[in-house]
Formats: C-alpha cells, sequence, structure tokens
C-alpha cells in the first residue's frame, strides 16, 4: 500500500531524500508522492517532523 502525504505537509523536504526510489517531488507549497513508484518502505514516514506521511 502506498504512502500519501496529508495536508500536514510543511514542505521541509526531508521526506524527498530518504526515498530510495525517489517518488517524492515538490508540487507548489507542499511534496507529494507517485503513487505508482512508491515501494511503501515508510522511509519518509519516518523522516517527516510532522507526520504528515499516512499509508493509504
Amino acid at each position: 500500500m502506498a504512502y500519501k502525504i496529508t495536508d500536514a505537509c510543511v514542505n521541509c523536504g526531508s521526506c524527498e531524500g530518504e526515498c530510495p526510489v525517489g517518488a517524492i517531488s515538490e508540487d507548489g507549497d507542499k511534496r507529494v508522492i507517485d503513487a505508482a513508484s512508491c515501494v511503501s518502505c515508510g522511509t519518509c514516514a519516518a523522516a517527516c517532523p510532522t507526520e504528515a506521511i499516512v499509508e493509504e
């Protein structure tokens, strides 16, 4: 199951560099996860300081 970034995202970028498959990118004022590329490892969620990343 893929992860998604909620509205709690403050666009700090902590998650993007942690993603082993490069599924996270910036979209306007927040980050987004490409669900098709996400391997559901949870690394991004662990790196998020605002707990804005949840499993879909």
